[in-house]
């Protein structure tokens, strides 16, 4: 399987441009216009890498980088940007970054950084399939939305599935709130976080035909998928 990028640049013709030289060099590219999108697409698939524009609409790549920190601690990120100043370099450093590429750049430079931080991950060119979880006596297809249980069997709604699969890819471990509302909505406010607390209490009830499983609150945090 190809070594899988998410890139997130909102200049489309350059961004294009990128995602045309990475192809070429055989690596599989998910093209991204702005932050918050970019976020909701890394939550729902498992990338090598990432490269992320800085200066982007809804979510700048800092703070992109930032939420994918929370979520992942070790895939590396590459910073793009116009932006020369050290000033810069040190928050996006902060931020989570590996790397930064200043504009304009060539292909050959680009090729060899991204070369560079995936042998510094050492990346497997096969990586853990991620559709089917096994949750307890649970079954979850990711793709086709299904919660499979020997007594139970339901068809998920979309938001429903991303917010297992989110759950999922953290089992048993805390998942801030911000990330899951962001991951799946786009943005955090009041209304989504209300409804975000009904997919929840929706999940439990799927999930209530195996006792040893639980989606706990975390006070003032988030949730954690529990599987004893």
């Amino acid at each position: 399987m190809k070594v899988k990028i998410l890139l997130v640049e909102d200049d489309t013709s350059l961004g294009f441009i990128i995602s045309d030289q990475l192809k070429a060099e055989g690596y599989e590219v998910t093209l991204c216009t702005d932050g918050a999108e970019g976020f909701q697409r890394f939550t729902e698939d498992t990338y090598h890498m990432c490269i992320f524009d800085v200066m982007m609409p809804k979510k700048d790549g800092f703070s992109l980088a930032a939420d994918v920190r929370k979520l992942n601690a070790n895939v590396p990120i590459l910073f793009l940007t116009a932006k020369s100043n050290d000033e810069d370099k040190v928050q996006g450093f902060k931020s989570g970054g590996d790397d930064y590429l200043t504009k304009p750049f060539n292909s050959e430079e680009l090729q060899l950084r991204v070369a560079a931080l995936l042998r510094r991950v050492n990346i497997e060119a096969e990586p853990r399939n991620t559709d089917v979880y096994t949750i307890g006596e649970y079954v979850f297809d990711t793709v086709n939305f299904v919660l499979k249980h020997p007594n139970f069997e339901k068809t998920l709604t979309k938001k429903e599935a991303q917010i297992l699969s989110i759950l999922c890819k953290f089992m048993n471990q805390v998942v801030a709130r911000e990330i899951v509302l962001t991951g799946v909505w786009g943005h955090d406010d009041y209304f989504v976080g209300r409804s975000l607390d009904v997919f929840i209490t929706k999940l439990r009830k799927y999930l209530k035909e195996d006792p040893s499983i639980q989606i706990a609150n975390v006070h003032g945090i988030g949730f954690k998928l529990e599987v004893k």
